[in-house]
C-alpha cells in the first residue's frame, strides 16, 4: 500500500508530499478562511480526473501519430446544494478540446473513449464507491 502524507503548514494550507517526489500545497477556499495559497482538495480531485484523462489521450495520441499541437481539458460539474454537508459531486463532464496538424477525429474520438472506460485511474474510482476508513492518533 503507497502512503500520500498530508502535513500542515498554517491557517488551512496543507502541503502534500506524494510517491512521486512532487510535492504540491492545497488550502481551503478564502470565503471559509484559506488564503488562496493553492487549490482547494475538492478542486485538486477534480483537476486530477481531468488531468489523468488528459495523459491517457495525450499518450494514446502519441503512439496513433497524431501531432497535437494545443490541448485543454474543461471540466463542469453539479454539486449538493449549499449549506447541506457534505455536497458530493452529483454529476461531471470532462470535455477534451484538441488541436493539431491533420488531427484524426476518430482518433481523438477512441483516445478520450479508451481513457474514459480502460486507462484513467482516477475517473475509474469516481465511479465506484470506494471503501473509506478514517482512524486517528494523539502523539
Amino acid at each position: 500500500m503507497e502512503t500520500i502524507r498530508i502535513d500542515w503548514r498554517d491557517g488551512y494550507r496543507f502541503e502534500a508530499a506524494v510517491p512521486s517526489g512532487a510535492p504540491f500545497m492545497m488550502d481551503s477556499h478564502p470565503d471559509h478562511g484559506g488564503v488562496g495559497a493553492g487549490p482547494t482538495p475538492f478542486e485538486a480531485l477534480l483537476s486530477s480526473a481531468a488531468a489523468c484523462s488528459a495523459i491517457d489521450v495525450l499518450s494514446i495520441l502519441e503512439k496513433k501519430k497524431q501531432k497535437v499541437t494545443a490541448y485543454r481539458i474543461e471540466v463542469t460539474y453539479e454539486r449538493g446544494p449549499e449549506g447541506v454537508w457534505p455536497r458530493p459531486i452529483t454529476g461531471m463532464k470532462i470535455r477534451h478540446i484538441v488541436s493539431g496538424d491533420g488531427l484524426d477525429e476518430n482518433a481523438v474520438s477512441r483516445a478520450v473513449e479508451l481513457s474514459d472506460t480502460k486507462y484513467c485511474s482516477v475517473v475509474a474510482t469516481l465511479r465506484t464507491n470506494v471503501a473509506v476508513e478514517s482512524t486517528w492518533a494523539v502523539e
